[in-house]
């Protein structure tokens, strides 16, 4: 796995709350290794809105980072996964011409709607396996700590954006899926409490170590008989 990364993030306050790139760059640092990277962010962005924009797309193609992040708009992969995948394949074109990695970072389910995180997970794995993306489960880790561990809270106030806890979570799977390593022991920010940190660090090395849970299929429609002849 690489020691040295300079990647573009891509994405709005899902990325920029808590500085989740930063807190990544600073478990690279306390185990050698190294992140660089740019953060282009717009609050409530979707990415369509970003390749619309023009600066994004630039910055690509301008060959400048070997790491190319993406995170759409949290609710978009469950209202319109389609619409979602049309932007991640502009981006990933843009990255392929570049010859940057690309990566996806699959978030999380609101507080009041958990079961939707099916949904989010099943639009960043698809189109992540049609593109041969590498795909940060976030949203998967989230979704197991809180099943298991009720008692830690990840998300902010407003039901949505990530708390420090959350963010530090989504930086742990960055990590471990990143450099290929285990984030237990890594550093964690002062803030938050070192038995929580562990907990953090372990189900995000084990989730990234697992593959992604595969979307439930329809249950196939029971075909009608022919009616007999008389």
């Amino acid at each position: 796995m690489p020691s040295q990364l300079h990647a573009l993030f891509i994405g709005n306050s899902f990325t920029a709350r808590n500085d989740v790139p930063g807190l990544i760059a600073a478990m690279a640092a306390g185990r050698g290794h190294r992140l660089t990277s740019r953060l282009l962010s717009v609050g409530g962005a979707s990415l369509r809105q970003h390749w619309n924009k023009g600066i994004a797309p630039a910055a690509i193609r301008s060959g400048k980072y070997g790491t190319v992040v993406l995170q759409e708009q949290s609710t978009l992969p469950v209202k319109s996964a389609a619409r979602m995948h049309e932007s991640v394949r502009l981006f990933a074109g843009a990255a392929s011409e570049a010859g940057a990695k690309l990566v996806l970072y699959l978030t999380w389910a609101r507080r009041h709607s958990p079961a939707s995180q099916a949904a989010i997970t099943g639009a960043y794995a698809s189109i992540g396996r049609e593109l041969g993306a590498t795909v940060v489960p976030a949203g998967v880790a989230w979704e197991r700590v809180l099943e298991e561990h009720p008692g830690i809270t990840l998300h902010d106030k407003d039901q949505s954006h990530p708390n420090l806890a959350g963010s530090y979570l989504a930086a742990c799977t960055f990590f471990a899926v990143l450099f290929g390593e285990s984030p237990l022991g890594a550093a964690a920010p002062q803030k938050l409490a070192a038995e929580e940190a562990v907990v953090l660090q372990r189900v995000a090395w084990e989730v990234a170590r697992g593959p992604l849970p595969e979307p439930a299929r329809k249950p196939a429609r029971p075909r009608r008989s022919a009616p007999s002849k008389p």
